[in-house]
């Protein structure tokens, strides 16, 4: 067997040099008869990387048992069971695509950079992302044993649909033209609070406690809280008393809320919207106007700064002329 390191001594340490690249890296030992082994170990796995790889699972069988028979099934599974409800059912639909199929019940161990690719070719970014998560998933778990099935560079671009808020005039249209009077007043109250319609549909009198609306998101668990303005107090009159907000509403799944919205706006040759440009408009108004961003961030629940900074970036921004600025303000 070709020797394609030697070994020498630094100080207390023994060191294994590459006779070829000159590259030294420590064996972080004082042993020589333990640095000896190591020094073999690596010479044997220059010259017979199938035999070195076949000894690796040996040694990682002996620390890991159940190395071998672990699948990515079992990392789906762990990851379907996290988050709310809504999360779990985006998750578990995501992974029942034919896509993921090809490696649900392909051992971890034996998976290469060719079965992601081939997972990968249908193109979809739901894919990307939820593979990229399910890589992430294994390596902290430790099942990839710091090894990384497909490197950062070979990922494909995720290039997702530009998101943009609903405008007032596009607002008032799906106002004028919505006949059933739950919707109309669904929409008017995302206009108002700018929460999910998920989180919107399933409110409650029980939200409402002393001129507040209060709820915790469903996605993220997170509190968000609103003082009931003048506009939404008389929404919030138009409500049942006692019990849901929006009793059909509540009762529907988002999918077929969104359906019902995507149809409105396709009536009315609005493009581009969805339930959750509401949300985005929220944010863009409160920033226009200067609302505090503490604030902002609390009433739409958002869980970090970044987070309500992306919904907010789009916002138009009319700065007052300085002279102007400093005559009306108080002390000056």
């Amino acid at each position: 067997m070709k020797a394609t390191h030697r070994l020498f001594k630094h100080g207390k340490f023994f060191y294994a040099e590459d006779r070829k690249t000159g590259k030294q890296k420590s064996l972080r030992t004082t042993d020589r008869g333990e640095a000896e082994r190591l020094l073999a170990a690596k010479n044997e796995a220059a010259n017979d990387k199938n035999l070195a790889l076949a000894v690796g699972q040996i040694y990682l069988a002996a620390i890991d048992p159940a190395h071998t028979s672990r699948t990515w099934a079992d990392v789906i599974r762990l990851m379907v069971e996290r988050g709310g409800p809504n999360t779990q059912a985006r998750t578990t639909r995501a992974f029942e695509s034919c896509s993921f199929a090809q490696i649900r019940r392909k051992a971890i161990h034996e998976t290469t950079s060719t079965d992601f690719l081939e997972v990968l070719k249908d193109k979809r970014k739901s894919t990307i992302h939820y593979l990229r998560l399910l890589q992430s998933m294994a390596a902290n778990l430790g099942w990839l044993h710091g090894r990384t099935v497909l490197p950062r560079q070979c990922w494909p671009k995720i290039v997702s649909k530009p998101k943009r808020a609903i405008t007032w005039d596009e607002h008032q249209q799906i106002m004028a033209a919505e006949k059933n009077t739950e919707r109309r007043l669904f929409y008017e109250v995302l206009w108002e609070i700018g929460s999910g319609q998920s989180d919107a549909a399933k409110l409650t009198r029980d939200n409402i406690r002393d001129g507040v609306l209060a709820y915790q998101r469903e996605k993220t668990r997170t509190q968000a809280t609103i003082k009931i303005g003048a506009r939404l107090a008389s929404i919030l009159k138009q409500l049942p008393e006692v019990g849901s907000l929006f009793p059909r509403i509540g009762a529907m799944n988002s999918v077929a809320r969104s359906a019902e919205f995507h149809r409105r706006c396709r009536l009315l040759d609005i493009t581009g919207v969805s339930l959750h440009s509401y949300r985005y408009a929220w944010a863009e108004r409160a920033f226009s106007l200067g609302y505090p961003e503490r604030f902002a961030q609390a009433a739409l629940g958002h869980e970090s700064p970044a987070i309500h900074h992306a919904y907010a970036r789009k916002a138009k921004v009319c700065c007052p002329s300085l002279d102007e600025f400093e005559r009306n303000r108080p002390g000056i």
